[in-house]
């Protein structure tokens, strides 16, 4: 069955937009709740675990329409959350809990994907201890990161004994293809890319206290007080997209690599690397504030915000998943 993909804007169209509004969903007036008829929703361009908002259109619980806007950084969705010029975004817990470390009032309202990592390694590199005086890849402000901290330190080491190199994320399977790096920790495809490459996977990047917690569905907390209702309707039409793709990637799957581009057997090695969902379990939580632990003990931030400045448990399922 061919899907109907919602209208979707770049870069440059979510800048025009923040300069010429600051509420991004569509009323029909009045500003109540139960007239916003479009949802716009960002998410980030050409990585498989944020594909989800594109299917939103053809898997609505309601009748609000959705439009989304690809942007190129997690930090670049959190600000778009905050001026505006996104209702609601597939991103970053690690950049949420950044923010809510400063105040900035953005809430995960539902999971989106775990996992999506790998610690790849080049030929003859068989331990992390043979890292030292290495150059390694990293991706700055991400749970990434903070478990290459970890890994290092259940190693004996820490980020000083390595040459960090800082990269985006798809910098990565060219800087380790070309030598500009001899391993590094990052999300997909980098690592699938890598894998195919020659490389091999160093240590599993989900054996710490974080687990495989990576990407949610987000919303201000001003549109979620404006606007609850319509968070609840895009939480259930996220909830539904979420189930149709982990039952039916063979259908949706063809429909992603036409729209970024690249081998399909890529992205489907990728995959298998994700664990789509969309609850907010009590472990999931947990896991969330770990994280939030962990960032503050490492010095990425200089608290941990409370767990409810973090995720607002209203909208999206309480229920374990079993593969949780």
């Amino acid at each position: 069955m061919p899907l109907r993909i919602p209208a979707r804007l770049g870069t440059t169209a979510a800048l025009v937009a923040l300069l010429g509004s600051t509420v991004a969903c569509t009323s029909t007036g009045g500003g109540d709740d139960d007239e916003v008829t479009t949802v716009t929703i960002g998410t980030l361009r050409g990585q498989p675990h944020f594909y989800a908002p594109f299917l939103y259109e053809d898997h609505a619980t309601g009748d609000i329409d959705y439009e989304v806007i690809t942007l190129d950084t997690a930090p670049a969705l959190n600000d778009a959350l905050l001026s505006g010029t996104v209702d609601m975004a597939v991103g970053s817990i690690t950049a949420t809990i950044a923010g809510a470390a400063q105040g900035r009032e953005v809430k995960v309202v539902a999971a989106a994907s775990d996992g999506g990592s790998g610690f790849v390694a080049a030929e003859g590199i068989d331990d992390i201890t043979d890292l030292e005086g290495r150059p390694v890849g990293y991706l700055e402000s991400s749970s990434q990161y903070v478990v290459l901290q970890l890994l290092l330190e259940e190693a004996g080491m820490s980020t000083d004994d390595v040459d960090l190199v800082s990269l985006s994320a798809p910098e990565f399977f060219n800087a380790f293809d070309t030598g500009q790096i001899d391993a590094f920790l990052a999300p997909e495809i980098g690592v699938s890319l890598a894998l195919g490459a020659g490389g091999t996977e160093l240590a599993s990047p989900y054996e710490t206290e974080i687990g495989r917690v990576n990407i949610g569905l987000l919303a201000s907390q001003d549109f979620i007080d404006e606007h609850p209702d319509a968070v609840q309707e895009v939480v259930d039409t996220h909830a539904a997209t979420t189930a149709y793709m982990v039952d039916n990637q063979d259908e949706w799957l063809p429909e992603l690599v036409e729209e970024y581009g690249g081998d399909e057997a890529v992205f489907a090695t990728a995959l298998e690397n994700f664990w789509l969902r969309s609850d907010l379990s009590p472990t999931y939580e947990e896991q969330i504030a770990n994280l939030a632990a962990q960032m503050e003990r490492l010095g990425m931030i200089d608290q941990a915000p409370a767990i409810e400045d973090v995720v607002d448990t209203s909208f999206a399922s309480r229920d374990e998943p079993a593969d949780s």
